[in-house]
Parts: C-alpha cells; structure tokens; sequence
C-alpha cells in the first residue's frame, strides 16, 4: 500500500504522484467507491495498490479539508476566480454566483481580473466599479494581462506556497495566465466565438500544476453555467459574506431577508448601505433555491 496524492484526471484514470519516490502511476478506482457514492478528487489525499510500477488501484480516499464539486477539486487553499473585462464581457451575476459556491466551501477567494489591455471606456469603467465594490465587501481584486505580463507578480504571490485552483468561464484566458505563470507549460487556448460571446472549452481535465515559487494551481475546464446543488436556502445569506455581521441585528433568529420584519439586512439594502446588485442576485439565488426544491 502506498499514499499519493491525485495530481490528474483524465478519461477515468487518475494520476498519483506518490509519496515515497515522486513517480506518478496511472491508476483506476476500486468499483466500490461508485457503490458508497464517492468519487476521487484531483488533490484528494489517497492510498492505492499498486500492480507495477507504472500502474495501480485507488483503493481509500482520505479525509479532505475543502472540496468543490465544479470544478471537481479537493483540499483547496485558495480560489482564484477569473473574469475577463471583455470577451466574454464581465458578468456581476455570474461572479456572485461563484462567490457563493466559494463561500459555501469556506475557501479564501481573490478576484483576478484579465485582458485589462483590451477594456474600452465603458468595460474601463465596470473594471473600476467591480474593484471598488468587492474590495470593499472584501476580496482583493488582481487586474491582469497575460499578454501585456501585468499583475503576474501579484497573482503568484497570492497563490505561492498552497494549492490554489482557477475557475471562471470559458474562455476568460485561465490557461493563458498558467502560460504566463509557468514557463515551459503550454496550456492550449482557444478563441472566442464572436456569435455567442464565449470562449471554446480548450481545457478539458483537472491537473495540478507546480507554480515555480512554490505550490500549486489547478488548472479546470471553462463552463458558463452554475447550480446550488450543494447550497441550502438557510445557507445563502452567509456566503453574501456583508451580510453576516448585519445577519446579527435582525429581529428573528434564521431571518432569510425576504420579507420578515425587521431585517437589517434588508434595511441596509433599501436605504443604500449594501450594493443593489449584491442584494439583487441575493434574491434571484434565494428564488433559484426554491424553484429547485419544489422541483424536487
């Protein structure tokens, strides 16, 4: 029996580098794991069986500290979340969104803004907006160019020394930045299609990839679209992470901020003290929540 950790999943294997030795095996899981419905994480910390020395068996599954089911990735330190200012155009709602499955994982979070380079007047100005908003609520936000070298340093600084994973929409320059932050390690990329305003998904597994200051990023496959498969409507007004302290002066102990007396967090929002569009999508989630429990 050996302990590794799964660096990549590709096609139904998944890639151990193993502990003792620094060699990566190529391993399936034991079929048991389907049966108690679990599935192996890239960053998992696991222990396989080894049939030779090139390939094994994923037989435990040890116990993680974070996980995210999309993207699948486990024992995260940070997520970075990357949103282009342009191509596809920066998208506030779609941001929250992911702010929330972040919050909901209890991950640190850094807002990586990319292709600064290429913002016109106004996409200028919804940089400027978005940076002062969400570093008020909290998160640092990182303006980058992966052609024009700008903000690198910043980034690698944030993610050195733990496992970081990015995640964002496609084609919002993911692999492009990992280009840029890993010499030698060419990441395809591909082009926007003008008609949708979305990038081709170029990436197509999970990896782990060495950053040279130390640590790891994850590298994931764009996608566009978000469920709360994993959320609670108790649970959504704690990952609007402003809301919490206003949570605390609400008349009634659980308030979910709709329509109950004397909710301070409803308050803040009628009389401007949060930002409208954070307790805009607050409601729109909320709805989405219930929507989906009465569906199911």
């Amino acid at each position: 029996m050996s302990a590794g950790k799964i660096v990549k999943a590709l096609s139904g294997y998944y890639y151990v580098l193993l502990e003792q030795g620094g060699q990566v095996i190529q391993c399936r899981a034991r079929g048991v794991f389907k049966k108690r419905g679990i599935t192996p994480l890239v960053g998992d910390h696991v222990k396989v069986e080894l049939s030779n020395d090139e390939e094994g068996t994923v037989v435990e599954v040890m116990p993680r500290s974070t996980f995210l089911l999309r993207p699948p990735v486990a024992n995260v330190d940070l997520a970075v979340l990357v949103f282009s200012v342009t191509e596809p155009a920066l998208n506030w709602q779609l941001l929250d969104k992911f702010l929330v499955h972040v919050e909901h994982a209890g991950l640190d979070a850094v807002i990586c803004l990319t292709k600064t380079d290429l913002a016109n007047e106004d996409e200028q100005r919804k940089l400027e907006q978005t940076k002062h908003m969400y570093e008020k609520i909290g998160y640092p936000v990182m303006e980058t160019s992966a052609r024009a070298g700008t903000g690198l340093r910043m980034l690698e600084e944030a993610m050195q020394g733990g496992t970081a994973v990015l995640a964002g929409q496609s084609g919002v320059g993911k692999s492009s930045l990992i280009n840029a932050l890993v010499p030698g390690k060419q990441m395809e990329t591909g082009a926007i299609s003008m008609r949708l305003g979305r990038g081709r998904h170029t990436t197509r597994h999970v990896e782990l990839i060495p950053l040279e200051a130390g640590g790891v990023v994850a590298d994931t496959p764009g996608f566009s679209q978000l469920d709360f498969a994993a959320v609670e409507t108790e649970q959504l007004g704690s990952c609007f992470r402003e809301f919490v302290p206003l949570a605390e002066h609400c008349k009634f102990r659980g308030c979910l901020h709709r329509s109950e007396p004397s909710c301070a967090v409803r308050e803040a929002a009628e009389t401007g003290q949060l930002f409208s569009s954070r307790y805009a999508h607050y409601e729109l989630f909320y709805d989405e929540l219930k929507d989906r429990k009465r569906r199911y």
